[in-house]
């Protein structure tokens, strides 16, 4: 069953804080996975959370400070030494260590990977410093199990078990040669039916995906996504092993991925936390509202300029925000769909056969929402025939326009190397705005020849 905080839950940690009754504390803590203690310590005042995360065991709080929010863990680190702190790291994966001590600052970071206890332990977290955090190197794992090719089936049952004391979770069982290149994987069902002197070179598997230290990390997603893989190793420059990333890494980065898509697609600009500050929320969010506030100003020029038709042709004004709301969705669902393709590496096909299907699509759409609008100017708002034309031409046009301009904007913005979750924000739905406001006027202008 799912844990769900209560109210009660809330005011009996408080009072037991409240008489620093903390064996209790533990007895009642102690049994709760560590996520949900540490969603129990956002819902606490500083002071008491931190006073929690002292009480307990640093094999619980290692684990619980990985899943603390940002600056609930930021403010107990900063009650800790570095002393505690580096007690907190052992109990830790070097790659979750690093990514805790890549929070601190430069001369905390020192002191504490001195004071770490296992020295092999503190070299790897210093070897994953090294790397850009969203590369294959800044999530990998140095703990793993691997094997000589040239040993046969018993010494590697010995090493591997030696090795995997230090390892939560085995997924794979690597091969490498003397200068620790990696050469493939062996099966731990191979493993176990094969006789103990078969030599690991006659058994291991060579055909194995990996990933370079370098490489991406939204890449390493979609490769373990399309290969269905539950770890992949990491090779550095010379093809030498030196890491392996897991699946629950990977849901991390798609998840941060996807927040980050979901932020610039709703035009901020930066990404921030519902508990960030208004300044924080400021200058992510202004950027995009001042486009579209000059976008607005642009609209506003471009209807300027038919201000005469629209004192002759009044009724010409009331359809301007249809056409213009068409406008934008469209363009918005043209880019949706465009940028998923690209973010799942699926688009196939060249530019011009993509644009043909939209501007096919979007023909049949624009007759189908055209038939409708003009059913309905006419026959529930009485507007005369040549404007419910004028209507109906405009936005089977407006609607072609905005699903090519939603279509190209994204994979130009691609090539260029900028993010085209861009394109399904403000961006596109401003310029769509200005462009159909601009069409439907110029189409009506031809038709009435004001």
């Amino acid at each position: 069953m799912e844990f769900k905080i209560s109210k009660e839950l809330i005011q009996e940690l408080e009072q037991l804080i409240q008489t620093k009754n903390d064996q209790q504390l533990e007895v009642l803590l102690n049994d709760l996975h560590h996520a949900d203690i540490a969603e129990v310590l956002d819902e606490l005042d500083f002071e008491e959370a931190t006073y929690i995360f002292k009480v307990l065991d640093s094999d619980k709080t290692a684990e619980i400070l990985l899943e603390l929010e940002d600056d609930l863990r930021e403010n107990i680190l900063k009650r800790l030494s570095p002393k505690e702190i580096a007690e907190e790291l052992d109990e830790l994966e070097t790659n979750d260590a690093a990514d805790i001590i890549a929070e601190l600052s430069q001369d905390i970071k020192a002191e504490v990977i001195s004071e770490l206890q296992d020295v092999e332990h503190a070299k790897d977290i210093v070897d994953l410093l090294r790397y850009d955090e969203d590369t294959a190197g800044g999530i990998m794992h140095k703990e793993l199990v691997k094997v000589n090719e040239n040993w046969n089936v018993l010494t590697c049952i010995k090493e591997m078990r030696i090795q995997a004391e230090n390892i939560s979770r085995v997924h794979s069982i690597y091969v490498v040669d003397d200068e620790d290149r990696l050469k493939g994987r062996l099966s731990l069902k191979d493993l176990l039916t094969t006789s103990s002197r078969t030599p690991i070179n006659d058994v291991y598997i060579r055909k194995l995906n990996s990933v370079n230290v370098d490489t991406e990390d939204v890449e390493v997603a979609r490769i373990m996504q399309k290969y269905d893989l539950e770890a992949i190793p990491v090779v550095d420059e010379l093809g030498r092993l030196v890491g392996r990333i897991t699946i629950d890494d990977i849901v991390d980065v798609i998840k941060d991925e996807a927040d980050e898509d979901y932020q610039l697609a709703a035009g901020i600009s930066q990404d921030v936390e519902a508990d960030d500050s208004i300044i924080e929320h400021t200058k992510a969010r202004l950027p995009w509202l001042v486009l579209a506030l000059l976008g607005g100003f642009i609209s506003v020029k471009v209807l300027g300029l038919f201000e005469g038709a629209m004192m002759e042709h009044g009724k010409l004004f009331f359809f301007t925000p249809l056409i213009a709301a068409m406008a934008g969705n469209v363009g918005v669902q043209s880019s949706a769909i465009i940028v998923q393709g690209l973010a799942n590496n699926t688009l196939s096909g060249s530019l011009f056969n993509r644009l043909i299907k939209e501007v096919s699509l979007s023909l049949l759409n624009g007759l189908i929402l055209a038939v409708i609008l003009f059913a309905g100017s006419h026959y529930l708002l009485n507007v005369e025939i040549i404007i419910g034309v004028i209507v109906t031409v405009a936005l089977i046009s407006v609607i072609i326009i905005a699903s090519l301009i939603g279509t190209f904007i994204p994979l130009l913005l691609d090539k260029f190397g900028i993010d085209p979750a861009l394109a399904t924000g403000p961006f596109i739905t401003t310029s769509n705005d200005i462009c159909g406001i601009l069409i439907y006027f110029s189409i009506a202008k031809m038709i009435l020849g004001f």
